[in-house]
Order: C-alpha cells, then structure tokens, then sequence
C-alpha cells in the first residue's frame, strides 16, 4: 500500500466515542465502557473538535475509503503547547483493512502530521497483549519507555 495516498480528515468526538464504545466492551461491561469514554471525552476533549492541539482524524485511502481514525493530541499529562512530544491517544484500522498496511499508513500520517507543528517525538499507550500493536510500532521504530505491570491477587 502506497502511504502517499493516505488523507486525513477531521473526525467528530461523537464519532469517536461511538468508536470507543465499540471497541471496550473487549475489555469491560459496555456500560462501563460508555462512561470511561464520556469521562475521557470530557476531560482531554472539552472542546470537542476545538480543543486547542487535538486532532480527531479519518483516514481515508487513494479510493476515499474509510480505513481507520486516529486522535492525536499533547500528552494527557503535559500542558498543552510545552513538550515537544505529541501523544497518540487512539489509533483503530477498520477489520477489513487490517494486514494490509494500513496500519503503519495511518501511524506515518500522524507522524508527519504532529511533525508539520513542530513536534519532536510521538509517543503512546499499548495494551501489553495486542501483539498486533506491539509489533506494528515496533516495525515503525518505537522502542520501550517505560512498562507498568499488574497481577491479579486474592485473599
């Protein structure tokens, strides 16, 4: 797949969150899903698509289709406007599209988009086990910054 081909249009936070929801319920009860993503929303969004250094995009291929969203935005933990970092909150391939290069399209195209604003570095959360992620920054040249690990415990 030819990245060059690759465009990105502005998403809305409706369409995000409806996006999120679909995605949670993997990993928690919709309901709880439907609330983390409102709270998320209101939180690093308060702006919705205003929101100063947040961008909500579609990506789209050479034929216009839809193949996956990104949001990209300062880190969730810094100012906006005083790191050179950017963060990749939310990266998603649409099932059809996935394996085919997509992927790393979608992840080139917020790479050059945070680069155009001066941004020095791009950096991001992954579940430790979607191998599929993992492997995909790794192919990209992301490294290891820091783990966090857990451990189910009972009395």
């Amino acid at each position: 797949m030819d990245e060059r081909t690759m465009t990105l249009r502005q998403m809305t936070p409706a369409e995000r969150e409806a996006q999120t929801v679909r995605e949670l319920p993997e990993l928690m009860p919709r309901e709880l899903a439907r609330e983390r993503t409102r709270q998320g929303t209101a939180r690093f969004l308060p702006d919705g698509r205003d929101t100063a250094h947040h961008h909500l995009v579609v990506a789209e291929n050479g034929a216009g289709e839809t193949v996956g969203t990104a949001w990209i935005g300062p880190g969730p933990r810094a100012e906006a406007g005083t790191s050179g970092s950017a963060w990749l909150y939310h990266i998603h391939v649409l099932p059809p599209f996935r394996r085919q290069g997509y992927g790393a399209a979608v992840l080139a195209a917020a790479e050059r988009l945070v680069a155009r604003e001066g941004m020095t570095a791009l950096a991001l959360n992954v579940f430790g086990g979607n191998e599929a992620a993992i492997a995909l920054y790794r192919r990209s040249g992301y490294g290891v910054s820091s783990i966090c690990m857990s451990k189910e415990v009972r009395a």
